[in-house]
């Protein structure tokens, strides 16, 4: 323990520069509240959320077969469901899709509804609310678990910026329940690899935790508690086979490049391979939706790349035996305008925000595929049927994940919190 003595600041620069010290500010190091599986044998439940950034057009995706868009429409493995031209593989696999026709959420300003579909609240200012990633990072998160129970993947930008991407905030479930983002798939944890050789890293990391422990023994504080709980899990995980997972060059080149050689593609890959390794929560972010020049000029490109690794994700996911348990979302913060002129330079189908009637899908994790729940009109521009709101569509996942949300968490200032409202029910009929 003397040899503390000799740690002397230019030593601390040297073990922060090796990764020693990064221990995650996001929290999700510290240990996590356990979900227990006893008398359970079935594996636990895993979301994957696609988060199209932007505001994805209803009519160039997954649109009313009575609406004649720009674009033409393809029959789907379901009759009388049709999906625009661009996404045939996704059409083949209606069968194993839920579609919400009748999504109506009122919001149109980007951020406020983007944060409204991850929390289910409009923001006040007053009050933060986690997003659906921080509650099943706590209700499905398992303690002492090497990797993180929430991971959000930069899956690329494509077309016009709709603002910074949504920031899930733990709130009032703590900062263990953070999420840990990942910039580039192909790269994954990049501050969790040592820049130095085994043996000095671990001689660094003793050094360090002996003087966090002294430290403690001193002048014990929280803050002091909470960065040596995180160092020993940075570097449990630096030392764990788990790390694997984020290394996507272990798949075979069948699997890579049946996702496709996309920053999307290889974000649903590793995707995959997080639940596979006891993620419970992925979201993935495909940003550039924000279509003002109009929807048609932007979605073929990008289906080009998003429908064959959608498709190969919920194949994959079945093959290896997760598809039941692993709900895969697909949403976006609003649709877009059901108009061929609106105002401005909004003047062409699909280019302003439209949240009165749109479009998500939900597959897998015990959804039952081949439904339509909800109708609009001809012009899909009203729901006439079954609308639903983000607090019921939130609802719907957790029902899907099994948890509760209606579940009493107590803030700081010993303030009972709910995820969701009473008034939250989930959508029945996609069960």
């Amino acid at each position: 323990m003397r040899n503390l003595e000799k740690l002397n600041r230019r030593d601390l620069v040297k073990l922060s520069a090796a990764g020693v010290m990064a221990a995650s500010s996001s929290g999700w190091l510290l240990p996590r509240l356990a979900y227990s599986n006893e008398g359970r044998t079935e594996r636990p439940k895993a979301c994957i959320m696609l988060h199209m950034q932007g505001g994805m057009s209803q009519h160039h995706t997954f649109t009313v077969p009575e609406y004649r868009a720009q674009n033409d429409q393809i029959q789907t493995a379901v009759a009388g469901v049709q999906f625009c031209e661009y996404f045939p593989q996704l059409a083949a696999r209606m069968g194993d899709i839920c579609l919400i026709r009748g999504m109506s959420t009122g919001n149109t300003v980007h951020e406020r509804a983007r944060a409204m579909m991850h929390t289910g609240y409009n923001p006040n200012g007053t009050v933060v609310y986690p997003s659906v990633g921080n509650i099943a990072s706590c209700e499905l998160g398992v303690a002492d678990a090497e990797l993180p129970n929430f991971v959000s993947i930069q899956g690329g930008s494509d077309g016009d910026g709709a603002g910074a991407p949504h920031r899930s905030v733990p709130a009032y479930l703590g900062p263990r329940h953070a999420t840990v983002p990942i910039n580039d798939p192909a790269r994954g944890l990049e501050n969790l690899r040592s820049a130095i050789a085994q043996r000095p890293f671990d001689d660094g990391a003793r050094l360090l935790d002996e003087f966090e422990t002294e430290l403690q023994s001193t002048r014990p504080s929280i803050a002091g508690a909470t960065h040596q709980a995180n160092l020993r899990r940075a570097v449990q995980l630096m030392r764990s086979d788990k790390m694997r997972a984020f290394e996507l060059e272990r798949e075979p080149a069948t699997i890579r490049n049946a996702y496709g050689n996309s920053q999307f593609g290889r974000s649903l890959l590793l995707a995959r391979r997080l639940v596979e390794a006891g993620v419970p929560f992925i979201e993935v972010t495909l940003a550039g939706w924000d279509d003002h020049g109009g929807a048609l000029r932007s979605v073929g490109r990008r289906a080009a790349y998003m429908d064959p690794a959608i498709a190969s994700l919920i194949d994959d996911l079945k093959q290896r035996g997760l598809f039941d348990n692993t709900l895969i979302v697909l949403m976006s913060e609003f649709g877009r305008t059901p108009h061929l002129a609106d105002s401005g330079y909004n003047q062409t189908l699909g280019a302003g925000h439209y949240a009165n009637a749109w479009t998500t899908f939900l597959a897998g994790g015990g959804v039952r595929g081949g439904r339509v729940i909800g109708r609009v009109d001809a012009r899909g521009g009203a729901v006439t049927d079954r609308p639903v709101n983000v607090q019921d569509f939130l609802a719907t996942m957790c029902h899907a994940l099994r948890i509760d949300y209606r579940k009493e968490y107590m803030t700081r200032e010993g303030r009972p919190m709910t995820f969701l409202t009473p008034s939250a029910r989930p959508v029945q009929e996609a069960f």
